[in-house]
């Protein structure tokens, strides 16, 4: 199985590899489909799955499998590395996988697992995410079951420590160093106008916003690294920049992460740092707030 060059794969890329003869090594297929964290309620992710999913994918829960429970450190925390590889180990994750995790489509929720897998020593050439997502997939007709695939145990070996992480101190430096800080929730959030999940509305001052949500285009695919490169910039992102990403509660920020390594403005091994806690820690901690717009070079057009 050719070893992947980006961390983004489209569903006909995927279908094929999941198509290799018997005897040949086959990605391992996470799906992480869940309701938004900030937005109208849906169906359970895992009632989703049992309905309808990739043939021999697994499911993993963002709350139970992916973090551990909320409180000061944020709504999300990172799971304890333990937990961590049972559950990955449970979906068949080796330590030689290929592994590709999905999402309904805004890579948001997969932009997590994909973090966090990297977070676990998982190398760069071994981790993507599917580019469009379960709405993809069904929309190329690919093929769908509703009986689940026992996964074949695992023996991946969880090695904490190999994505960058930041706490508050830490993300109120990059911005105190003259480093990019992108906040990946809404405009209106980013602004302070409205907060659905946190107890105080704005952002870290400092910070500039570009929505994980609007990393998609029209079609549902991201855009080539070129275009993705242009939004960056408008952030003041470049290549060498000290740049790190937040969010409500350090899911979707991980998206952020995923589109600086795309974008090719900083290397898998030097990738961009993750605020795990995110604003829902910033706010425990009781630290400044920021509302309005970002400076000007943090507007997008």
């Amino acid at each position: 199985m050719p070893a992947p060059t980006s961390p983004l794969i489209r569903p006909a890329a995927l279908a094929a590899l999941l198509a290799a003869p018997s005897g040949e090594p086959r990605p391992v297929v996470i799906d992480v489909r869940r309701p938004p964290v900030a937005g109208p309620a849906g169906p359970p992710g895992r009632e989703e799955y049992a309905a309808s999913h990739v043939p021999g994918s697994v499911y993993l829960d963002l709350d139970t499998d992916l973090a551990s429970a909320p409180g000061p450190a944020g709504r999300h925390p990172l799971p304890e590395p333990g937990r961590l590889q049972d559950a990955l180990r449970g979906a068949g994750v080796r330590d030689s996988s290929h592994v590709v995790v999905l999402d309904h489509g805004d890579v948001t929720m997969a932009g997590r697992a994909w973090w966090l897998l990297r977070w676990a020593g998982l190398p760069a050439d071994r981790v993507q995410v599917l580019d469009g997502g379960w709405a993809a997939w069904v929309a190329a007709g690919l093929p769908v079951i509703d009986a689940p695939t026992p996964p074949v145990a695992g023996d991946v070996v969880v090695r904490p420590g190999a994505m960058p992480v930041l706490d508050a101190d830490g993300a109120a430096a990059v911005v105190e160093a003259g480093g990019v800080l992108v906040d990946a929730r809404s405009g209106p959030r980013f602004r302070g106008e409205t907060e659905p999940l946190d107890p105080v509305a704005g952002h870290v001052p400092g910070a500039v916003n570009l929505p994980a949500a609007e990393l998609s285009g029209p079609d549902g695919f991201w855009p080539g690294p070129g275009r993705m490169a242009e939004l960056l910039a408008a952030l003041g992102v470049g290549d060498g920049t000290a740049v790190a990403a937040y969010c409500g509660s350090g899911v979707t920020a991980a998206a952020l992460v995923l589109a600086v390594e795309h974008a090719g403005l900083r290397p898998a091994g030097d990738p961009a740092a993750l605020y795990v806690g995110s604003w829902s820690n910033w706010c425990a901690l009781g630290r400044p707030v920021a509302t309005g717009d970002a400076p000007a070079y943090g507007r997008r057009s």
